[in-house]
């Protein structure tokens, strides 16, 4: 092989490379050396010599677990992890349960003005998350809601949304609403894949409606469903910005209700971005754990279903 051969073969197999090259990069320098960057912190203190005055009075030092300690026995975090397991337990759910149902209607051959329909469920994604929270903060308020004044009217109950048990109930709702059109939309692309032959079997086996959607539609677009539970899971982990926003507006949302606005507090508020750094890292492997170990069990669930459909 002569030498323009060789550089012409090195070029084909080195231009994956070349492409990849860029995203990497990006990769590395805002994702990866960052996350690095969180985890060195979170090992480190400040140690602060007589009354901390003057240069060389506060040196960074190295800390070991100390952070990690202090997280583990801090009661807020705690129970901001806690609050954010409720919340979880109602968007989850609840979200995934109206897309799917969302999805199998816009499937339906009886639905009409389907383009319309499937742009107005997707289009509350597409409104920024703090403006959302904001417009339901203000239909949460009894003096500006048009809602209660509906209800005031009509002499009904007007229950504050923003206090005790029904402040879940209106995050809650933000999530549920800015949420539902993404998953929908994964899972009516997951339908639509399916081929056509497989509902004219149906047809001939006198298969309802019903029937093909509860045994032939939700079994193959179960590897969607088990994608858009996992990002729910990971968006839930991280829930700020409606508990931020709302917190002007009640007296009920502290400055650490979730764990996130707790790493947040730390860092901006006392300063200690040691501290905060430990906290990040840990909601972080709780994110790893949770995600991977759902998605485990999901691979391990096909590989039985697949085992027993061989077998059958």
């Amino acid at each position: 092989m002569t030498g323009t051969q060789s550089r012409k073969v090195y070029g084909v197999k080195g231009a994956p490379y070349a492409f990849l090259l860029p995203a990497t990069a990006l990769f590395v320098l805002f994702f990866a050396l960052p996350i690095g960057y969180a985890v060195w912190l979170s090992f480190r203190k400040v140690h602060v010599s007589g009354l901390g005055l003057g240069s060389g009075a506060r040196t960074e030092v190295w800390a070991g677990f100390a952070n990690y300690t202090d997280a583990f026995q801090d009661s807020e975090l705690l129970h901001g992890a806690l609050r954010v397991l409720g919340y979880g337990c109602i968007v989850v759910p609840v979200m995934l349960g109206l897309a799917l149902l969302f999805a199998l209607m816009l499937d339906s051959d009886k639905v009409r003005f389907t383009p319309f329909t499937r742009l107005a469920i997707f289009l509350p994604y597409a409104i920024p998350g703090v403006v959302a929270a904001l417009m339901w903060g203000f239909l949460y308020l009894p003096d500006v809601s048009p809602i209660y004044f509906v209800l005031d009217r009509l002499g009904l109950p007007q229950p504050d949304l923003l206090d005790g048990g029904p402040l879940y109930l209106a995050l809650s709702n933000i999530a549920v609403w800015g949420g539902t059109g993404f998953n929908m939309i994964v899972i009516y692309t997951s339908l639509r894949s399916i081929p056509a032959e497989v509902y004219e079997a149906a047809k001939l086996d006198g298969a309802t409606p019903l029937q093909t959607a509860w045994r032939i539609k939700i079994p193959m677009v179960a590897p969607s469903l088990v994608l858009t539970f996992f990002f729910s899971i990971i968006a839930t982990l991280q829930v700020f910005n409606e508990p931020t926003t709302l917190k002007p507006l009640t007296n009920s949302v502290n400055t650490s209700w979730s764990p996130l606005m707790k790493v947040y507090q730390d860092a901006f508020h006392r300063g200690d971005i040691y501290a905060a750094a430990a906290e990040a890292t840990l909601i972080a492997l709780a994110t790893l754990v949770l995600s991977f170990g759902f998605l485990r069990a999901a691979n391990r669930r096909n590989k039985q279903d697949d085992s027993q459909g061989a077998a059958g």
